[in-house]
């Protein structure tokens, strides 16, 4: 701001002025440059990742191509497969959601597993790079043996209308897992988030309701990924129940070890990953890993996970629990599961 100030004087200072109309109505102007930067930078933290480099994308190779396998779904492509210890395949599960729910939790705690091998950052193929094709999103995975499973998380695919379409194609055969939190916390958690990279933004309160006292904005996304039950409806145009598991966020926290044993029965595993691998980090309030045979420390996950969230009015809060009542009590029904958050 300063450095455009300078400027500004610079020109008027050629011109033999030092005020008038012009210099008015641009501090008239300053407050509303200044709340459109805000909202900008806001919108920038509110969207997804960005693809991967392009550049990753690993050549055919020429002298061989992969044998056709027996357990490929007649939808996938015969792809070509880099040489190597194991091969690159597409995931057969994904955690699609939800953010701020615990799915990077969730990762790193199946992570421990020998059988599970799983691509660490988020690639949103199915929200943002989907033109890029299938041989670009199965270029990035992590190289497998027979017998182990690829997995891939990105949160923001339970919200996105195309990618239960979209995966449904890639393999109907996909398992789905949805890490779930009772969506007021959640909108809160995510509302923090932006806040640590965007101060200044406007109260929880001020973005949750429509000029401030109104109705409840869906169109806010803090507030829409919340509305379980509607994402749910429509990927259960593309996939039975039977594909999904839904992990409870809470229960993630509080017993990190049996919501482990649910997923690993779900996808087939030996329970490898038991209560003897968490401990709970009270300064960070939910659990950590215990540190490995020959590591020098616990694994806890990064300072952005676990921060304080801003406090808000009980009024707000009670406000949209009334909200979200409804459309959780469907979302009990769909699952079969009542999370408790009512």
């Amino acid at each position: 701001m300063a450095g455009s100030g300078g400027l500004a004087g610079g020109a008027g200072g050629s011109q033999g002025t030092a005020g008038g109309p012009g210099t008015a109505l641009r501090a008239s102007r300053a407050p509303l440059l200044f709340a459109a930067l805000v909202l900008g930078a806001y919108c920038l933290c509110a969207l997804p990742g960005r693809c991967p480099p392009a550049g990753r994308v690993p050549a055919p190779a020429p002298a061989r191509a992969e044998p056709p396998r027996a357990s490929r779904s007649p939808r996938e492509p015969g792809l070509p497969v880099a040489s190597g210890s194991g091969r690159r395949r597409f995931p057969q599960a994904l955690i699609v959601g939800v953010k701020k729910g615990g799915t990077r939790a969730l990762l790193e705690f199946l992570r421990l597993h020998p059988d599970i091998r799983a691509l660490g950052s988020e690639p949103h193929f199915f929200d943002r790079c989907y033109e890029r094709g299938l041989a670009w999103y199965r270029s990035l995975m992590p190289r497998t043996l027979d017998g182990q499973i690829t997995l891939e998380k990105t949160p923001s695919y339970f919200v996105t209308r195309e990618a239960p379409r979209r995966i449904h194609s890639m393999s109907p055969a996909t398992k789905l897992i949805v890490v779930v939190r009772n969506p007021v916390t959640r909108a809160i958690s995510d509302y923090a988030q932006t806040l640590s990279k965007t101060p200044g933004l406007p109260s929880f309160g001020a973005l949750a309701f429509r000029r401030g006292l109104g109705p409840v904005d869906t169109a806010w996304s803090a507030v829409r990924i919340g509305l379980y039950a509607q994402h749910l409806d429509n990927w259960l145009r593309y996939f039975p129940l039977s594909r999904f598991l839904f992990v409870s966020g809470e229960r993630l926290v509080s017993d990190p070890a049996g919501e482990l044993g649910r997923v690993q029965d779900f996808l087939g595993l030996k329970r490898v990953v038991t209560d003897k691998h968490f401990y709970f980090n009270a300064t960070k309030g939910f659990p950590c890993l215990k540190k490995a045979q020959g590591s020098g420390r616990p694994r806890c996950l990064g300072k952005s996970k676990g921060r304080p969230h801003p406090r808000v009015p009980e009024s707000v809060v009670q406000r949209l629990q009334a909200f979200y009542r409804p459309f959780n009590r469907k979302f009990y029904q769909m699952t079969g599961q009542d999370f408790g958050w009512d």
